[in-house]
């Protein structure tokens, strides 16, 4: 039995006056009391059936039994619309199918939404997976998804890496999470973990000389759910010897660039431009900034230094951001709730009015020079934070991407991509008392750190690296340590995610 001879998607003008067998799903139905039309769709579109009773009878008459979803082959001479009729919207809106024989292949019963409904509670949807699964949107989802992993492929394996599965069942490896464990039936009381990544095996790779190293992961961690936090991800995993950063970075920008281009249509100019941590924390308040827009953070830590402002004076460090608008107080209290939910303990602000004039209750305690320095547009207003460096970036790092929103400064069509490089090695922990490792514990430090990073942990700068696109962390890697005293055999090795 042949089901069909093209999809609902593929049938087009030139397919006219050809008799065609068609199936799929009933997408809608409209009935005409003598003419009844039903959009039959598959996963390449849709295509208009009409049942015409002075035609077909049979066909009509089963026509005007069919609902949303019912499972439909039809079979019929394909011919052009009516000129009113012609939908420009679709690709075969210039066509119908006028059938002569339609059969139902399966029921559905009433379904608990419709395909098209938005706002569908996701547990509802979850519930009912194998109709959420039938819409647009996750079929274009899963499509575009395909296509993804299709281009990773063909970029990497023509760059010579290997495609190579590592076991799900492993033993727990020190990560950032807490492990998903397995009870062994063979061995009460002992346990498999799942991966969060395939750390140490692709690292046995590379020991072993497959110098180049890829997979698409499987990963498993067992955290709270937040918004970029989920148990169960999919990542690129990659892992060669004698790595070269440049070789890296080029490789990367080529492949993201690539699944860009292939699923989106969207072409991406590289090389991706570059920041140091320290730069992306000066400038943005954070180490993955979004660069569609701007509200830089401006540091003035020095020049408060003698401020009669006591804040400032005080400060371990005082940057601040320019706005374009000029706030009301009743805004002013808002902000500052919002600043002193990252942790703030206050917000300082200079408002500058339509005439130029400023209004704030710190204006009296800042010198010539400081207004000077910290001056604004007429219609502007200036937000301060002083603290310690770390506090200082988070408060304004989130207030700059708040404002941004809020203003309507994200360019939203934008695509822009940055690499962050020279981390720190190490970051205090207050509930460990101890320093730990900032990206993981085997990451190697930069070629000047190698010799004083365990007598001078705060200051040490770890070989790793991030990409972050539109202020979202989409990867990141590291070089790893390599050779005595700080580890034992192996070559040098990088690994990316």
């Amino acid at each position: 039995m042949k089901w069909r001879d093209l999809m609902c998607g593929e049938v087009r003008p030139e397919h006219v006056g050809q008799r065609l067998t068609l199936a799929g799903w009933a997408d809608s139905r409209r009935d005409h009391g003598g003419l009844v039309f039903v959009d039959l769709r598959d996963k390449t579109g849709i295509c208009q059936l009409v049942m015409n009773p002075e035609r077909a009878p049979e066909a009509a008459e089963t026509a005007h039994t069919v609902r949303n979803e019912f499972v439909l082959q039809a079979e019929g001479e394909v011919v052009r619309r009516a000129p009113e009729a012609v939908n420009p919207n679709i690709p075969t809106g210039e066509i119908e199918l006028q059938v002569d024989r339609l059969e139902i292949l399966a029921r559905s019963t009433t379904l608990p939404f419709q395909l098209e409904e938005e706002g569908v509670d996701e547990t509802l949807r979850l519930r009912y997976r194998w109709l959420d699964l039938r819409r647009w949107k996750m079929q274009r989802n899963l499509g575009l998804r395909a296509r993804l992993v299709s281009t990773i492929r063909r970029v990497m394996e023509g760059d010579g890496f290997t495609d190579i599965e590592t076991p799900i069942l492993f033993k727990p490896t020190p990560e950032g999470a807490r492990d998903f464990v397995v009870p062994s039936r063979l061995q009460p009381g002992r346990f498999f973990a799942l991966p969060q990544s395939p750390q140490i095996l692709k690292q046995l790779l590379v020991i072993a000389g497959f110098d180049r190293y890829y997979q698409i992961a499987r990963c498993f961690r067992d955290e709270d759910l937040r918004a970029d936090r989920v148990q169960e991800i999919t990542q690129l995993d990659v892992e060669m010897a004698f790595p070269d950063r440049e070789f890296l970075f080029d490789l990367m920008e080529r492949m993201v660039r690539d699944v860009w281009r292939e699923t989106i249509d969207v072409d991406l100019p590289i090389p991706f431009p570059r920041l140091t941590w320290d730069e992306a924390d000066r400038r943005f308040g954070s180490d993955k900034p979004d660069l569609r827009f701007g509200l830089e953070l401006e540091d003035v830590t020095e020049l408060t230094r003698g401020s009669e402002f006591g804040v400032f004076a005080g400060a371990a460090c005082v940057r601040f951001l320019r706005l374009p608008q000029a706030y009301s107080r009743a805004e002013l209290e808002r902000l500052e709730a919002f600043a002193k939910e990252w942790g703030a303990k206050g917000l300082a602000y200079l408002v500058f009015d339509e005439s130029g004039e400023v209004r704030s209750p710190i204006v009296k305690f800042l010198s010539e020079e400081e207004l000077a320095a910290f001056r604004g547009e007429p219609g502007s207003t200036v937000l301060f934070a002083g603290d310690e460096p770390a506090r200082v970036s988070r408060v304004l790092g989130a207030l700059r991407l708040h404002l941004g929103r809020e203003l309507g400064l994200i360019d939203e069509e934008a695509w822009r991509f940055v690499w962050i490089t020279d981390f720190p090695m190490f970051e205090w922990s207050e509930d460990d008392g101890k320093w730990t490792a900032r990206h993981h514990p085997f990451t190697r430090p930069a070629p000047e750190f190698e010799e004083t990073f365990d007598q001078d942990p705060g200051s040490a700068v770890a070989y790793a690296y991030d990409l972050v696109g539109n202020g979202q962390e989409l990867g990141g890697g590291s070089f790893r340590m390599h050779g005595a005293p700080r580890r034992t055999g192996g070559s040098p090795s990088a690994s990316t995610a």
